[in-house]
């Protein structure tokens, strides 16, 4: 026997279908149109696997609570040991990994849905390379030692900078055999030296002097990279800073390098390129310079204040905020930005001992540090007005042991 329906109850027997339904798809929606907002590469560099390779580390951001969870298949070899810094390519489309101790750049394409796939291993010119920055068509490394005979931990030597050109589509599959875009191609020459590296010396009786190289930046117009360094005998602090021509060879910039501080330990610039932030490790300070022309001049104010060991320092997309890391103090210090002056707003908790700061680069509001002694990642999220930091659902995120560095993509995003 068949139950009937009156017409009334026939209507919310739809009607209640309908929500069902209706339900279901919303629920659908929210399972397939995912919440990711960017995604975060964290290299680690306690050793892992059968080559005893370090790790990258991959994490979502969600886009309305920050939350940072590793994706499925994360961690990914990092193709050699000792990562220890890492940078992404202008298209967001690929990711270079510096691999201190086998002195290789690894090259990964980044999938769609954030993983990683290796494609190739260049070597660095120097030795112990330990800094990277990508603009534009290039990517400069920083190495701790010239390529020199001479040139060991024994017996140091001072560190170099060199330029590697990013090869686009057509350049890259014209090599034998042909190679994916973005593929790295043979090192830029330093004709004055005949070899593909710029040595970082000082001028005068400082010249045989040993500097050890920090960090590195290039100015969002690309046309000036500056490097941080310190003199290992005289325990002084200097920016070196050379201008970048388009075809990637550097030329030093007249009046550097420029003393600062005692021991660099990072160094960035804001969006426009008008400034330039060097923190000092044992000053406990940031030192503040206006860039005109490549040439710095000190800002007023400078230096400003930090905690105890600053070992990163980050700018927001707007230019509004500077963000350090005090690595002693394991916590994270924001200031807000007037006309290139900081002035400090705040203080949070970290991890133990953050090494690398970051901010995503979609919505410009999810700050992020990787904590060398706390084996995670701590997540804040920015108020774009006041600068005030709030942690992130379920803050601090597990990481590999030892994480040391930080870079971020836009989820499904391209800056092509």
């Amino acid at each position: 026997m068949r139950m009937k329906f009156n017409k009334p109850i026939q209507l919310l027997a739809v009607s209640a279908v309908s929500l069902l339904a209706a339900t279901f798809l919303s629920s659908c929606s929210q399972l397939t149109e995912t919440l990711t907002v960017d995604f975060v590469y964290v290299t680690t560099a306690k050793a892992a696997g059968a080559y005893n390779y370090g790790e990258v580390n991959v994490f979502e951001i969600n886009s309305q609570s920050g939350r940072m969870r590793q994706i499925v298949t994360s961690p990914f070899p990092s193709g050699g040991r000792n990562p220890v810094a890492e940078a992404v390519s202008t298209d967001e489309a690929d990711l270079y990994v510096v691999n201190e101790d086998d002195n290789t750049i690894v090259q990964f394409i980044i999938g769609s849905d954030g993983k990683l796939y290796p494609q190739n291993t260049v070597n660095t010119p120097g030795i112990f390379p330990m800094a990277v920055a990508v603009s534009g068509n290039f990517l400069y490394v920083v190495d701790t030692y010239q390529p020199l005979p001479t040139c060991n931990p024994a017996s140091p030597c001072s560190g170099s900078v060199a330029v590697f050109p990013i090869l686009d589509a057509s350049q890259a599959s014209a090599l034998t055999p042909p190679q994916p875009a973005n593929t790295l191609g043979t090192p830029v020459v330093n004709t004055s030296i005949s070899a593909s590296y710029w040595p970082l010396t000082l001028p005068g009786a400082a010249a045989a002097d040993v500097i050890v190289p920090t960090a590195i930046n290039v100015a969002s117009s690309g046309a000036y990279v500056y490097v941080t360094g310190y003199d290992s005998v005289t325990n002084l602090g200097y920016v070196f800073g050379f201008a970048s021509a388009s075809d990637g060879s550097l030329t030093a910039i007249p009046g550097f390098p420029v003393q600062a501080g005692t021991h660099p330990s990072a160094v960035t610039s804001d969006k426009s390129g008008a400034y330039l932030y060097v923190t000092d490790l044992n000053q406990n300070v940031v030192y503040g310079f206006l860039i005109s022309g490549g040439a710095l001049s000190p800002l007023g104010g400078s230096p400003y204040s930090t905690g105890s060991q600053p070992t990163a320092i980050v700018v927001d997309a707007a230019s509004k905020f500077a963000m350090v890391t005090n690595g002693q103090d394991s916590n994270l210090s924001v200031y807000a930005i007037n006309s290139g002056t900081l002035n400090k707003l705040g203080t949070y908790s970290t991890g133990t001992r953050p090494v690398a700061v970051g901010i995503d680069p979609s919505l410009n509001k999810y700050v992020y540090t990787a904590n060398f002694l706390g084996n995670d990642v701590s997540g804040f999220q920015l108020d774009l007005n006041d600068g005030s930091l709030l942690n992130s659902q379920f803050s601090p995120s597990p990481s590999n042991a030892n994480p040391t560095a930080v870079a971020a993509i836009t989820h499904n995003g391209s800056k092509n």
